[in-house]
């Protein structure tokens, strides 16, 4: 089998708001190969620069684009092929967007692999440890009283028992922060699990053990990205402090980025976005680090249900798997981009896809209506 082509299609919702909200848009990958088993996959980054990185022309021999770079390459090849994009795509890559687009190549060929071997990816990935997995709600902390009210009341209702609140309206004030936390706490009930996610914005360490004191009185079982991912500094010092569970690395790419944050910040959860750290390649070493270091794994999943699919698959195998990112953020792609999206049962968990590869399937009319012209 070898790869004949590889496509990167943006697609996006006709408005776009200045929001944390990676579901208004989208890339789809799709490697194309020889046979006609086509892999898929969907990357969580600027659609416009994945797709660049994919169709560059070639400049030089350590500055090619990435579909040049794997044609012809046969794509149960993936540790050859990862290093080959490493090396041959250094210039516009090493970190951030260009490991973006490696990491949805990656996973596609994951799915290729899973498709002609007529089994779920995990399977390849290392086996398959549990039947379904606890999912938590993750959205937007609201404004308002009302908001989080209809937030309860809704996400509740549709079975969740955990709940994550990002972004929105925390992060500009730790004080304003703590209310807003304590309000939810009054909302949600003491019966469910609360997570928070400060979006990278708290500026230093003592503002970052304030706020955590603070959270640990209201039970939040952990708290998200308080710094930027360049503060490693800060990030040592309040793991170190705290009783209260951190985690981060949504932001990071490549092993070398994890290693410093498992191994020297010595954070509690590592947080991977299939689609940023370099793919499930990378994502199956990032889970061996995290476990030798005792280190949870829940990857980042803000997206549609073709990135939950490639999280679902690391979740699959790990022995003592965690909670899945599940997200609520009602746009257009986040429950649509896919047919079948995944369900929530009565025991607010969701089940592992059966399908081969990925288990997933594109919906080609929501693809085509909200496709990006090129």
């Amino acid at each position: 089998m070898k790869i004949t082509n590889v496509e990167a299609i943006a697609v996006k919702q006709p408005d776009i708001k200045m929001i944390g909200d990676g579901s208004q848009d989208t890339v789809v990958i799709r490697v194309h190969t020889d046979e006609g088993i086509t892999g898929i996959s969907e990357v969580d980054s600027s659609p416009y620069v994945v797709k660049a990185c994919v169709e560059a022309g070639e400049s030089h021999m350590i500055c090619r684009g990435l579909k040049d770079i794997i044609i012809g390459e046969d794509p149960f090849d993936v540790e050859k092929i990862w290093d080959k994009m490493y090396n041959e795509g250094f210039y516009y890559g090493r970190r951030s967007v260009g490991i973006h687009a490696m990491s949805g190549i990656d996973i596609a060929l994951w799915d290729i692999m899973g498709k002609k071997l007529n089994m779920p990816s995990y399977k390849l990935l290392g086996g398959q440890s549990v039947e379904k997995i606890p999912a938590y709600c993750s959205i937007l902390m609201p404004e308002t009283e009302g908001e989080m009210a209809a937030i309860a009341e809704r996400y509740r209702a549709e079975g969740f028992k955990w709940f994550k609140l990002g972004w929105g309206a925390l992060g500009r004030d730790v004080k304003n922060d703590i209310r807003l936390i304590k309000r939810a706490r009054k909302l949600l009930g003491d019966d469910v699990t609360i997570s928070v996610d400060i979006g990278k914005r708290w500026s230093d360490y003592k503002m970052g053990l304030y706020g955590c004191d603070a959270m640990l009185d209201e039970d939040v079982y952990w708290l998200e990205e308080p710094f930027s991912p360049d503060n490693i500094d800060a990030y040592k010092r309040l793991c170190s402090a705290t009783k209260m569970r951190i985690s981060g690395g949504e932001e990071l790419s490549t092993l070398y980025e994890y290693d410093t944050l498992i191994n020297e910040c010595k954070i509690d959860i590592v947080q991977p976005d299939m689609s940023r750290c370099g793919g499930l390649t990378v994502a199956r070493k990032i889970a061996a680090i995290a476990s030798l270091r005792g280190c949870d794994l829940i990857p980042h999943n803000f997206k549609s249900g073709v990135l939950m699919a490639s999280a679902l698959q690391i979740l699959a195998t790990l022995p003592h798997p965690t909670v899945l990112e599940y997200c609520c953020q009602e746009t257009v792609l986040s429950k649509n981009l896919m047919k079948n999206h995944f369900k929530i049962d009565a025991d607010g968990c969701v089940a592992m896809p059966k399908a081969p590869g990925l288990g997933i399937e594109i919906d080609e009319e929501i693809l085509e209506k909200y496709r990006v012209a090129d």
